[in-house]
């Protein structure tokens, strides 16, 4: 019986109606006349921008930093303009993150916003568009795991260490939406 008890209270979790597992709130973010222009034949279908890194930079947020603003200090104040996040760890006094949660324009994202849930970032990739921080993360909470785009309020535990390589080349436009 006791080797059963797990088992159903991950039958239970997996099957949780999503208001249950956290703070939720889906928001659809304001229609736009991009939103309902169709794709251009002028917009290739896939393009590659090549470039270098010119250098790695490590950085290291402490207990109760925010980790948004944390990467975001940094890479203004290291001069970065373009770059890769390559990797992130560490651990968090909560979370809060948003997902994609249709497949239209306009968007709607639904946010989870979890302050006092601990969680491990186990990973975090992403870009640096034009100065501004563009970070997805997956985090382990014992029982199940989420993703989702990096929000404000993401505290962190007993530290956050995020990679970011910086690049020679030019990003700017290459998270644009509207693009198409």
């Amino acid at each position: 019986m006791t080797r059963a008890l797990p088992i159903l209270f991950g039958l239970l979790m997996a099957s949780a109606p999503l208001e249950a597992i956290g703070a939720t709130r889906i928001v659809t973010t304001a229609a736009s006349p991009s939103d309902t222009k169709p794709n251009s034949d002028r917009v290739p279908d896939a393009y590659a921008i090549s470039g270098n890194f010119s250098r790695i930079v490590v950085m290291r947020m402490k207990y109760k930093t925010d980790l948004l603003a944390g990467i975001e200090k940094l890479v203004k104040q290291q001069h970065i303009r373009s770059g890769v996040i390559l990797s992130g760890i560490g651990s968090l006094r909560g979370y809060h993150v948003h997902q994609v949660s249709n497949r239209d324009f306009p968007t709607q994202n639904i946010f989870t916003d979890e302050p006092n849930t601990p969680c491990d970032l186990v990973g975090m990739n992403g870009y640096v568009v034009d100065g501004k921080v563009h970070a997805h993360m997956t985090l382990g909470t014992g029982p199940r795991a989420i993703a989702g785009h990096l929000e404000p309020g993401t505290e962190v535990f007993t530290y956050a260490i995020v990679t970011v390589g910086v690049l020679d080349a030019d990003l700017k436009g290459i998270d644009d939406k509207a693009y198409r």
